[in-house]
């Protein structure tokens, strides 16, 4: 296969780009036609953002109606001058109300102008570069060298190069990660094996390019660099990959074992214009996905659309769904850093997930992540034991990736998408009592550990911070070492004597019912020198052990300090 066969976007034979193929390329994550008087073959030559102080437009243009109120008159005035300057198509932001106005309708159908809304998970920003990509791609023929790779295949892609070019090849984003490389049965020289083990090119590395102003360079070059073999590193050529105007990133190619042959750069020309379709489907099904978790977000924070997930995910609005609340333990890798945990998390869950026949989506949150597990079993029973027993398996498969202490809170089972945010609400519920202390269950149903439930409500409440709304920490460590109480005053004693055993006493003599043996046991000490220290405690303090009410109030004092603890 030659893949200098493809035709650029300005051969004579290559058709231009249709409506149609451009709403094909983009999927339905972006733009929602509402009306195409003159059908989808009209041809689209270029993407124009309005400027109300030139309102000249070139025919063929899609324009995009920034900052225009699809409700206003001024809206029908957009969609008539468009219709009078050979504009191809309008495209409208939602609006307030998000309706599509039937007068609107109305005005391009009678102006003969098709009309498309921007999706509200799609920014004019992101729209506009995707846009003009996606012209490139809906404007390129079909080539015998693409069509022998799966679109989004980039590691088949990286085959099919290295073997045209003759050396070893990697396909790199903007940021220097590693998207895909070819395999090789050469040695390979140090830099390209630290790079694909690493996946992105070592820091160092991208700092000495970046202060040598190569990026500059490449970013700005529309043609092949190449670069002089030096030391232990062989020659490399490296080019920009871009679809229609925009860069989506590299592709390098190292000589491996022999010279890179004359032709190499003339194919990797042509490699790059066939490799933009690739990295536009590989960014598009990262789009998508991105669609998805930001439709299940708005939806469990109650200001999203079962309807919008449903399209995004494929999941049924109704059916028996619910989310789990995951928090991993310490990862045994202390040089991971916050992203790459959630990465690696996130990964793992889908994955597992996947395996267990449910269909997840799976969303990183603060030092954790939230699970939407969908179209669980019909029968209710099932489906909860469904759930359970896949809490049980994630939570294994978490403990072995990060480490011990891996908990997961899970939500009720519920019956339609829309109830979705009370399921959430009881598995971070679950969750926050799962880490409370002395709780040793790894995972369980916000209904297995109610008692902790209602204690943490409870202490929310007297220290005024209402569950989950974070304020109040202060409130909380005034409630629980209020003056002229017991439990304030072996506070003051341990912090005057430096002992610090006094509450620690207390909290395990309350904890074990009074009994000496198993408080002993608790304290690794004797019984007779606990049976001391509690004569001492209750001297300082003044607390009358006999007494229920001061049994109660000094629990729920021992409690606030180790709830405002862990909120500090």
């Amino acid at each position: 296969m030659a893949l200098n066969a493809m035709g650029g976007p300005g051969d004579d034979a290559a058709p231009g780009p249709t409506l149609e193929k451009l709403l094909s390329v983009m999927g339905a994550g972006a733009l929602e036609l509402c009306v195409a008087p003159r059908g989808l073959a009209v041809v689209v030559e270029g993407v124009t953002v309005l400027d109300p102080l030139e309102p000249a437009l070139s025919r063929g243009q899609l324009l995009l109606a920034v900052g225009v109120d699809p409700q206003s008159a001024a809206a029908l005035d957009v969609v008539r001058d468009a219709a009078r300057s050979g504009a191809a198509a309008v495209v409208l932001g939602q609006g307030r109300s998000g309706r599509q106005p039937d007068a609107l309708r109305s005005a391009a159908e009678a102006a003969g102008t098709a009309l498309l809304f921007r999706t509200a998970w799609f920014g004019w920003t992101e729209l506009v570069g995707a846009l003009r990509a996606g012209l490139v791609l809906a404007g390129v023929p079909a080539d015998p060298a693409a069509s022998a790779v799966t679109p989004g295949d980039l590691n088949g892609l990286a085959d099919a190069v290295a073997v045209l070019v003759g050396g070893a090849v990697t396909i790199e984003d903007l940021e220097s990660r590693v998207l895909a490389y070819s395999s090789t049965k050469e040695d390979v020289d140090e830099l390209r094996r630290l790079t694909i083990l690493g996946r992105r090119v070592p820091e160092w590395r991208v700092s000495a390019m970046r202060e040598a102003g190569f990026f500059r360079a490449l970013w700005g070059s529309g043609d092949v660099i190449h670069r002089p073999a030096h030391g232990e590193n062989p020659e490399r050529l490296v080019v920009a990959v871009r679809a229609g105007g925009e860069v989506l990133g590299s592709i390098w190619v190292a000589a491996a074992g022999a010279d890179l042959p004359p032709h190499a750069s003339d194919t990797l020309r042509s490699a790059a214009r066939v490799a933009a379709a690739h990295l536009l489907h590989h960014r598009s099904h990262r789009t998508d996905a991105r669609l998805a978790e930001d439709a299940a977000r708005a939806l469990l924070d109650g200001r999203g659309s079962a309807a919008v997930l449903t399209e995004r995910t494929g999941i049924p609005a109704h059916g028996h769904c619910a989310v789990l609340a995951v928090r991993p333990g310490a990862s045994r890798k202390g040089d991971d850093g916050a992203g790459e945990t959630a990465g690696k998390l996130s990964a793992l869950l889908a994955v597992c997930c996947g395996a267990y026949d449910v269909t997840p989506v799976v969303l990183p949150v603060d030092q954790g992540a939230l699970i939407l597990l969908g179209a669980l079993h019909r029968d209710p029973r099932r489906a909860v034991e469904q759930v359970s027993r896949l809490g049980t398996a994630l939570v294994r498969q978490v403990t072995d990736t990060f480490g011990p202490d891996a908990r997961i809170g899970l939500g009720t089972v519920v019956g339609t998408l829309t109830d979705l945010p009370e399921s959430r609400r009881a598995a971070d519920l679950a969750l926050r009592a799962l880490l409370s202390p002395g709780e040793h269950r790894a995972v369980a149903f916000a209904s297995e550990v109610a008692e902790t439930i209602a204690l943490n409500q409870m202490l929310d409440t007297l220290m005024g911070t209402g569950t989950g709304t974070g304020t109040g920490t202060g409130a909380g460590a005034g409630a629980g070492t209020a003056p002229d109480t017991p439990v304030a005053r072996l506070v003051a004693y341990d912090a005057g004597h430096g002992g610090g055993t006094m509450v620690e006493t207390l909290r395990a003599y309350l904890d074990h019912f009074g009994h000496v043996p198993d408080t002993a046991r608790a304290l690794g000490v004797h019984a007779n020198s606990l049976r001391h220290r509690i004569s001492r405690l209750t001297e300082v303090s003044g607390l009358d052990l006999r007494s229920p009410d001061a049994r109660l109030l000094a629990q729920l004092q021992l409690r606030l300090l180790e709830h405002g603890g862990r909120q500090a």
